[in-house]
């Protein structure tokens, strides 16, 4: 038997082993995972909301100084003088926003009717000789003494929104939607009767949008396709034939992709000199205030054409940055509408969307040849009173909306509870785990939110 000098069995020496290679983490795949969990939070959209449209707004109004500019100047006015308008209604739409971004959901459906009356009173009374006033050749506009004008084919929308997903909603509960009859009447008869009183002046442009939101909504309470294509073909039908009665709405889509002014009715004057415009910016633009189109070349510079002096001043990244903005505030309001449980939050987020991402798709189309001018208003971000408090007060209405969501309450509660005591006076507990709020929310979801 072998062993040791002193009689003791070998002692047996552990092999040492190489330790095992750390995993490379790819730096993509982590930064792709950190950002889809940033982006599934319950707060994703509430910030997407008030942030995005926070940003729109500050940038147009520094776009709304530099284009009016010159304007003011040609019609012997202070350089400001459109900035101040602009920034005070900015400032009113501000304190409507907050006040519907507080209000409860029951409120916002009380409004509904009242704000219809309200939309179409005002739009009867436009078409009234000695109250309505016309600009531009469109019979829209009400004069409330001075310089200080209002449109109410603007609130017209905002009407149609909140009623028609009062409508639907309550029909939804009653298991009403399933009928035709139901889907259609009174929405269609009452949208109509709008869509008739905006186009008794002209304004073919909101009426678009209107037709819109119309559409959004019945795509929402899942109108059968052959419905949904029978309005539809009304909608095109009645169109086409306003269009070919109009040789100023013909002479518009005959400047689609124009590049050069033409002789005749359609001169398509704006619509190249707003291509010129976009195509002198290059990739950062000629700088703040530096835009050549504005000194009398470019008609309505400050209003429909802002995206065009936006384009000169900030280039390729200035514009690209205003489409993200708009795409973000949309996928907001889609997230907020496929989350909720809440059919009236599911109509009005969706009809609220719609509206603001129909008109900005047709703004901005224009201004690129790609449709022709409706002269429909870039939202928030364009000159005009009329158009920025209504929608300011739609983007309450989302925000309010967000702030429903079961996560998004606990995940603000949780952040009040962080920085201060709470309401009862007991002592501030420890943050809570993110993990742990989730299934939390989850658990307290009785209505089985998606």
């Amino acid at each position: 038997m072998s062993g040791s000098r002193t009689g003791r069995p070998p002692v047996q020496r552990r092999v040492a082993r190489p330790a095992p290679r750390a995993v490379r983490e790819n730096p993509f795949l982590s930064l792709y995972m950190r950002a889809r969990r940033a982006w599934d939070r319950p707060l994703t959209a509430y910030y997407l909301i008030f942030g995005g449209s926070l940003l729109i707004i500050v940038l147009g109004l520094v776009m709304v100084y530099s284009a009016s500019q010159i304007t003011a100047l040609q019609m012997s006015l202070p350089g400001s003088y459109f900035f101040r308008k602009q920034l005070l209604a900015a400032v009113i739409g501000g304190v409507l926003l907050l006040v519907a971004s507080r209000m409860p959901v029951k409120l916002h459906r009380a409004l509904a009717y009242p704000i219809l009356a309200g939309a179409v009173f005002l739009m009867v009374l436009v078409q009234v000789p000695g109250i309505g006033m016309s600009v531009n050749g469109n019979q829209n506009w009400i004069s409330l003494g001075g310089s200080f004008q209002i449109q109410p084919s603007e609130f017209g929308k905002l009407a149609l929104v909140l009623w028609g997903a009062d409508l639907m909603a309550r029909k939804q509960d009653r298991k009403l939607l399933s009928q035709w009859k139901h889907m259609l009447v009174p929405l269609v008869p009452v949208a109509f009767m709008l869509l008739g009183l905006i186009m008794l002046g002209g304004d073919m442009g909101t009426a678009i949008i209107l037709t819109a939101i119309l559409f959004g909504v019945l795509w929402l309470a899942g109108a059968p396709t052959r419905l949904f294509v029978g309005v539809l073909s009304v909608a095109v039908t009645l169109g086409v034939i306003l269009i070919k009665t109009s040789p100023n709405r013909m002479a518009r889509l005959q400047c689609i992709g124009a590049t050069e002014p033409k002789s005749g009715v359609a001169d398509c004057w704006q619509a190249v000199h707003g291509i010129y415009a976009l195509a002198s910016g290059g990739l950062f633009g000629s700088g703040l205030g530096a835009s050549v189109e504005k000194w009398g070349q470019l008609p309505e510079a400050h209003t429909d054409f802002i995206f065009a002096v936006t384009g000169e001043e900030l280039g390729l990244a200035g514009t690209l940055s205003v489409l993200a903005l708009f795409a973000a505030l949309g996928y907001a309001g889609i997230r907020v509408a496929g989350r909720t449980e809440d059919p009236f939050v599911r109509y009005a987020a969706g009809g609220v969307t719609t509206w603001i991402i129909a008109q900005a798709v047709i703004n901005i189309g224009a201004v690129l040849g790609l449709l022709p001018i409706a002269g429909v208003p870039l939202p928030l971000f364009s000159y005009g009173g009329s158009a920025l408090l209504p929608t300011m007060f739609a983007i309450g209405l989302l925000i309010a909306f967000a702030r429903e969501d079961p996560a998004a309450r606990m995940a603000l509660s949780m952040r009040q509870t962080r920085f201060g005591r709470k309401r009862a006076g007991g002592p501030v507990r420890g943050p809570r785990r993110w993990n742990t709020m989730r299934r939390r929310a989850s658990a307290a979801r009785s209505s089985g939110e998606r």
